[in-house]
């Protein structure tokens, strides 16, 4: 191995997180039955809230739509079981806020039915347009957790002439294993997903990243791409977060995205392997994205393992589905570095939730911080080559601003710093606070301008009125001049 190579191979950043894969990883793939009740939130994406299209009191089939895309950047959301639409209102969002989200909620007839599909024989007799067109009208988002629609991301990749397609395979987040079960037991759709996203948006090669620790994974996804040269199965190292675009895109080809640029602007685009099954059942079966797979982990569950489950079941639902050993002392949507915790599980499975932990209290235990003591393992372990402990000194100082000059807006909120901080600081907290802090200024000040704005205008207008009540009355008293003159002018041919 050469000296490039072992630096591509063998990155200085990032983790080592014990990766609580397993046992879950090798259960095998268990399917969650439809529970009585769904609930659709209608913002499951990156972009704008989908509109419903449906009334209460309606009835639906399997994969029939339910909400439509609004904008340039959005997803519709589709029926994941036949029968009655019985409310549209708000449900807790799957934020640790808890704050109302609207949605759609079903009433399952248990018949399962489908709509009548549109599935294509041979996606590549197809021009890419029709295979973004199909794919947005599916609702297929970023399964890895991003939930950007996968459409706009091939009309960019098209626009910039990307030449590789990433496919990540990386699931470097503990406790998880749902990508892992997708390339055990759907290799075939992965691959096949992949070769229409590459036709998709003209790339000439697929390069699959996959974490070395996954190695079933592995020899399923050589053996379905066997027979087509231009997917590539590449192990990566596993380390956290290998699986985050820059990192993945860095390890695989040696390029570096830059800070303020996209990843197709490098020539390179990255789809998740899930979200690569999903274009293929939306191409090949005509079937919008109505389910996923999931992990279900963590010391509370009795029965840990991954499940193909509807879109819209609580969580509280799929956990009694697996059993509890005992109630959790901390609920997670994703993964325990990046995922959302819940306050309880009256929440739905959504298109970006790749898991479910239920902690014990020994999993959820979180060590008591003390003082920065400045040893730089923060700086050591962060992917982005970032100055953690320089950030988070800004913002306790409440200079934000400062933080920002430490290029705050590059952090990926991975956690990495907070890993290994011996003084167990919440560095992600003082960050996520910050860049809330920062935006809520932003909006305060757009409020301002806004404010400003208005305030001018109502000025100018008022000023106009004034002029132009002025003009009107100079015209007026003019007029009745010019009418006084007149009568009293003599009249032609009387004497003075």
């Amino acid at each position: 191995m050469g000296f490039f190579d072992r630096i591509f191979r063998e990155p200085r950043w990032g983790v080592h997180p014990d990766d609580h894969k397993r046992p879950a990883a090798d259960v095998p793939l268990r399917i969650l039955p439809p529970p009585a009740r769904l609930y659709l939130p209608l913002h499951q994406h990156v972009g704008g809230v989908a509109r419903p299209v449906v009334l209460v009191g309606q009835k639906v089939l399997k994969g029939q739509l339910l909400a439509a895309a609004q904008g340039n950047i959005s997803a519709p959301i589709h029926a994941p079981v036949s029968g009655i639409v019985t409310a549209i209102g708000e449900i807790t969002a799957p934020h640790p806020s808890g704050l109302g989200f609207a949605a759609i909620t079903i009433d399952s007839d248990f018949e399962n039915r489908w709509i009548d599909s549109d599935p294509v024989a041979d996606p590549f007799s197809l021009p890419p347009e029709e295979i973004a067109r199909r794919t947005a009208a599916a609702g297929v988002v970023g399964l890895g957790g991003a939930t950007f629609p996968a459409a706009v991301k091939f009309a960019l990749g098209k626009r910039l002439a990307v030449g590789t397609l990433i496919v990540n395979g990386g699931e470097c987040e503990p406790y998880l294993s749902s990508d892992d079960r997708i390339m055990r037991d759907f290799a075939d759709q992965v691959v096949d997903g992949a070769r229409i996203v590459m036709h998709a948006i003209g790339a000439r090669e697929a390069l699959v990243g996959i974490e070395d620790n996954k190695p079933e994974a592995i020899a399923a996804m050589k053996k379905a791409a066997a027979s087509y040269p231009e997917v590539k199965i590449r192990p990566v190292p596993a380390r956290y977060p290998m699986g985050s675009d820059k990192q993945l895109i860095q390890t695989l080809t040696g390029k570096e995205v830059p800070a303020d640029a996209r990843a197709a602007e490098v020539g390179v685009l990255v789809h998740n392997v899930s979200t690569c099954a999903a274009v293929h059942k939306a191409i090949r079966l005509g079937q919008p994205l109505v389910e996923r797979i999931v992990t279900i982990n963590g010391g509370a569950v009795a029965q840990p393992g991954n499940l193909i489950a509807p879109l819209g079941t609580l969580v509280e639902e799929v956990l009694a589905f697996c059993g509890l050993a005992q109630a959790p002392a901390r609920l997670i949507l994703g993964g325990p570095m990046m995922g959302t915790p819940l306050l309880h599980g009256k929440i739905p499975l959504v298109k970006g939730a790749s898991g479910i932990l239920a902690f014990d209290a020994a999993e959820a235990f979180v060590p008591e911080s003390g003082p920065c003591i400045r040893c730089g393992s923060c700086t050591q372990a962060c992917p982005m080559g970032l100055l953690p402990l320089e950030m988070a000194a800004h913002i306790r100082a409440d200079d934000l601003e400062g933080a920002v000059d430490f290029s705050l807006g590059d952090c990926i909120s991975c956690g990495c710093c907070a890993y290994v901080c011996p003084s167990h600081i919440p560095l992600v907290q003082y960050f996520s606070h910050a860049r809330g802090e920062l935006a809520a200024r932003e909006r305060a000040s757009l409020r301002t301008e806004a404010a400003k704005r208005l305030a001018e205008a109502r000025i100018a207008r008022l000023e106009r009125e004034a002029l132009e009540k002025a003009a009107a009355a100079a015209r007026r008293k003019a007029e009745r001049a010019a009418a006084k003159a007149a009568a009293t002018a003599p009249v032609e041919g009387e004497s003075a």
